[in-house]
């Protein structure tokens, strides 16, 4: 029962971060320390992406190029544009800086493992779903902060130190990575369960000190029920946007089933993985905890949905969708 409500064990490590952030934020002295380690857990995080993220499967991807152009396109253009109308829709209700969060959450690429294993349990194409998601995450290293930065006007604005953030902890470790792929991809490949744990400890890092951030400035205080109830009715819209949306796209691009069930996940699932740190690259401490509240809202319900979603596809429930 518990595997069908958190079918990744990663969302009740979100919860419980959220709750320790809120009861015990980082304050005064410990905050420099706490955004230190944060950065550091960033740059592994990424180096750690471009050690397993296979260049050659990507390459061989990129031949599909009607299952992975419906992806990138899916993935940045609509759900760019679905998280603009979201923040439009949402900024006379909620603080600015939340409202641009969905802005944020739709320029994300799409999750790596969840997005591959949904796939696989509704009987899609695994293997495009594993290049897929590479591609995406590659894609979005660079594309993701300009494409944030061209949408959201100044309010969005990237400075020139905001730049070299982005290339010095994000963009630099991965293509180090990349570079050390031939030798320690297979130590990481030999020992996927403990690659896990570092990779996720270190998303709960830098979600726990921006989400810390975020209470010291008065999150909880800045939020009543109304505003609570308006950011949970934007995150049901997007997901039926998205997930619908991707579903007609494979149709439309006439995708075999398999690869029509590959881009529905890649392109309907955004990263906390991605969206964590480069938030904290992005934006001041107190504003990226704001921003990061849909994309963490909408991470925890995407994975259940999915969990729902995938048995029907593969008719485990007696329902097929078509």
């Amino acid at each position: 029962m518990l595997a069908r409500i958190f079918p990744d064990r990663f969302v009740p490590v979100l919860f419980v971060t959220i709750l320790l952030a809120s009861l015990l934020p980082v304050r005064g002295a410990a905050v420099p320390v706490a955004q230190a380690v944060s950065t550091a857990a960033v740059v592994f995080l990424f180096f750690l992406n471009g050690v397993r993220l296979p260049r050659d499967e990507v390459l061989h991807g990129i031949l599909g190029w009607k299952l992975q152009g419906g992806a990138l396109a899916f993935c940045f253009g609509a759900m760019a544009l679905f998280g603009l109308a979201a923040q439009a829709a949402t900024a006379p209700f909620v603080p600015a800086a939340l409202a641009l969060g969905f802005l944020f959450l739709g320029i994300l690429p799409s999750t790596v493992q969840s997005a591959a294993a949904s796939s696989s349990m509704a009987g899609g194409n695994v293997a495009a779903s594993v290049v897929a998601a590479a591609l995406l995450n590659l894609v979005g290293v660079g594309a993701s902060p300009l494409l944030f930065a061209a949408l959201a006007g100044n309010a969005g604005e990237i400075h020139s130190d905001g730049v070299l953030r982005i290339v010095a902890i994000l963009l630099l470790p991965f293509l180090a990575g990349q570079v050390a792929q031939r030798w320690l991809r297979p130590w990481v490949l030999a020992h996927r369960p403990l690659v896990t744990i570092l990779d996720r400890t270190t998303v709960a890092i830098a979600v726990y000190v921006a989400f810390s951030a975020a209470v010291v400035a008065g999150i909880w205080q800045l939020l009543d029920a109304r505003e609570v109830g308006v950011i949970c009715a934007a995150v049901a819209a997007l997901l039926a946007l998205s997930f619908g949306g991707a579903w007609t796209l494979g149709g439309l691009l006439g995708l075999r089933r398999p690869d029509r069930i590959t881009l529905l996940f890649a392109g309907a699932q955004k990263s906390i993985a991605v969206g964590a740190p480069l938030a904290s690259t992005l934006f001041p401490p107190a504003i990226a905890g704001m921003v990061l509240v849909p994309i963490l809202v909408y991470h925890m319900a995407q994975l259940i949905l999915s969990a729902w979603i995938a048995p029907a596809l593969r008719g485990d429930e007696g329902v097929v969708l078509e």
